[in-house]
């Protein structure tokens, strides 16, 4: 294994960390393009009676919702095979062809048919990449490397939707004598940053030796705790939390038109609105991460939902652009001190040769909350702005409730009181 460069995190994790950024620039392109493409007048077809806003919402919850369903058994494939290269290239190559095939989709039920086959792809890409992740980190960088991962995935995260709005406005283009719309190029763009994705995992990142799982012990997904005193599972709690956190961040993208009219704005101060919450992420999710291998896990989950919870109600109160940035900006704060630290805590826990399906558990709540989140801000608007933002605030309360019940430290001293009393010594020798 190569030595620690950044955070903890090995040559390995920087090398997928950026393959995995190059995708996620593709993927947040269409977070933003798709509802104003539904809304362009291009998209066609019957509706069943069903509002714009809600089809919306069911076209971008479709890739939440075929990753979160799949993931469990990609997770439990690449630990069967105790391989996780092959499914991270797989994932990326469907990601690619997808992609590419919005350029064709002119009717709801086409798009929402390509954004469920995204979501398949990257069913496979997640859970083999968290799984190499986990499994190139030691005890003492897992935080870290995690942190790391997920920094670079959210820096193209983040980029992707400043860009998208650009990009659309800025249409049609001529490009070698061929033309395309502002979407069209977008959607190229997303293609092309599938390939390059699938080039650096190609070339770069090799997979580690793992022991292959002998049966479904180490396989399955534990729900009630057998081994302590919880009635949950840990692992299973930190992925209701998960949950939890990424229906309340996901709540914005459907209804970007109301949002956009609420505060008398375009598509590129959405965009920058939508992109505060990551960038906040990429400049601390890796620093919470390492910081979480030294004081603990815990401390930091349970104080970022505590952040989020009040966060997540104010953004359906904001009047102004500077107010959503700022709020957005926050929550963003919220969000890295629970990921990191949450997937770093369920990789502590995982069996050997099992953290595929093990850790699909918080990816794959991750990826349905992302799906619900849309499917519920577009439902619940209708009954008054505030009511999706109040329901996300809601649900990072359960959120604190569950994870400081049912989930143990699995840091030796780790916790808030050795924190501060680090804290206390540095001022002291100041």
């Amino acid at each position: 294994m190569s030595e620690p460069t950044l955070f903890g995190a090995n040559r390995q994790v920087l090398t997928l960390s950026l393959a995995r950024a190059a995708d996620a620039v593709g993927n947040s392109f269409l977070i933003v393009v798709l509802p104003l493409y539904v809304a362009s007048g291009v998209v066609s077809g019957a509706t069943y009676g069903l509002s714009e806003a809600l089809l919306t919402g069911l076209i971008l919850s479709a890739f939440g919702l075929f990753n979160s369903a799949l993931q469990p058994f990609a997770g439990r494939i690449t630990d069967a095979v105790g391989r996780r290269k092959p499914f991270v290239l797989f994932g990326l190559g469907v990601l690619a062809v997808a992609n590419f095939a919005y350029s064709f989709g002119s009717s709801y039920w086409a798009l929402l048919a390509i954004r469920a086959t995204q979501g398949i792809g990257v069913a496979f890409t997640i859970t083999a990449s968290i799984a190499l992740v986990n499994e190139l980190a030691t005890d003492t960088t897992r935080g870290g490397s995690m942190g790391t991962y997920n920094t670079f995935r959210l820096l193209g995260f983040g980029i992707g939707p400043i860009a998208a709005g650009t990009v659309v406005n800025g249409g049609p283009y001529t490009i070698g004598g061929v033309g395309m719309s502002g979407f069209e190029a977008s959607f190229y763009i997303a293609a092309v940053s599938a390939v390059i994705s699938f080039l650096l995992v190609t070339l770069l990142v090799n997979d580690p030796d793992i022991e292959r799982t002998g049966g479904s012990e180490n396989t399955s997904i534990a729900i009630l705790d057998h081994e302590s005193e919880g009635l949950l599972d840990p692992v299973f709690t930190l992925g209701i939390a998960s949950l939890f956190m990424a229906i309340g961040i996901a709540l914005l993208s459907a209804i970007e038109p109301s949002v956009n009219a609420r505060l008398g704005q375009d598509a590129t101060l959405f965009g920058i609105e939508f992109a505060a919450f990551v960038l906040v992420q990429v400049l601390v999710q890796a620093p919470i991460g390492s910081a979480s291998d030294r004081y603990g896990r815990r401390p930091f989950i349970l104080l970022g939902l505590a952040v989020l919870a009040p966060v997540t109600v104010v953004e359906g109160f904001v009047v102004a652009p500077w107010q959503m940035i700022a709020a957005r900006a926050i929550q963003g704060l919220a969000a890295a001190m629970v990921f990191a630290p949450a997937l770093a805590l369920a990789g502590d826990l995982a069996s050997e040769g099992a953290s595929g399906t093990q850790l699909s558990v918080l990816t794959m709540a991750f990826g349905l909350g992302t799906a619900i989140g849309p499917l519920a801000s577009g439902f619940l608007i209708q009954y008054g702005y505030p009511t999706p933002f109040v329901f996300g605030g809601v649900l990072a309360c359960l959120g604190i409730v569950l994870v400081y019940t049912q989930v143990h430290e699995t840091i030796e001293g780790g916790g808030i009181e050795f924190l501060l009393e680090d804290l206390r010594g540095t001022l002291a020798r100041d």
